[in-house]
């Protein structure tokens, strides 16, 4: 019996999950858009828009891009779960310091934010020379958007922070591209976006 019991618990199939990287994905470059449009200088942040700021941080590139990366893990997937996990936690943390104004942007404590957050994606960037050109562009465009912003927080000024707006913009474009390119291969539809295997 214990045998049987055995050999059935190791035939039983496990279930296929979904893929989180697709909403991990879309859920960053939605939120990272917003706010980049806001530093390239394509809107100015008032009262009215400041909520649809925060709340896309909190819980949208915050809660929805967190629970991607915890599906990450359960998937088994270490940079995924690691990256989702984190850029979640950088959302949330950002939003939140925001709303209680604790977070004074252009000043040399967000510079060395920015920073530290620059010098962690460049890390994951090397992660993703084995994987596809679409990954790469992502994490190499964001690495330069914290840099840029970096710069503007430690006395740059506003042209650094359009720089980042714009660098952001575009990391949000090709994030956008890699979570579409993702979803698109899972419903099997007949249009596909390449992602340009690095193998």
């Amino acid at each position: 019996m214990a045998q049987i019991a055995a050999e059935r618990s190791e035939t039983a199939a496990v279930p296929a999950g979904a893929n989180p990287a697709a909403l991990g994905l879309v859920a960053f470059a939605l939120t990272t858009f917003v706010l980049s449009a806001l530093n390239a200088g394509w809107y100015a942040l008032g009262a009215k828009d400041a909520p649809a700021v925060i709340g896309l941080a909190l819980f949208y590139g915050g809660l929805a891009q967190l629970l991607a990366g915890m599906w990450e893990f359960r998937a088994g997937n270490t940079f995924g779960a690691a990256a989702f996990s984190s850029y979640g936690a950088f959302w949330l943390a950002l939003g939140w310091g925001l709303q209680n104004g604790q977070i004074r942007l252009g000043t040399p404590e967000v510079g060395f934010y920015m920073l530290a957050w620059g010098l962690f994606t460049f890390l994951w960037l090397l992660g993703t020379l084995r994987t596809n050109g679409a990954l790469i562009s992502v994490f190499l465009f964001l690495t330069l958007t914290y840099i840029a912003l970096a710069i503007a927080n430690f006395g740059g000024g506003t042209t650094w922070t359009e720089i980042g707006g714009y660098l952001g913009v575009l990391t949000a474009l090709l994030a956008w591209y890699t979570g579409a390119a993702t979803m698109l291969a899972t419903t099997k539809s007949p249009v596909q976006l390449p992602i340009f295997p690095m193998s």
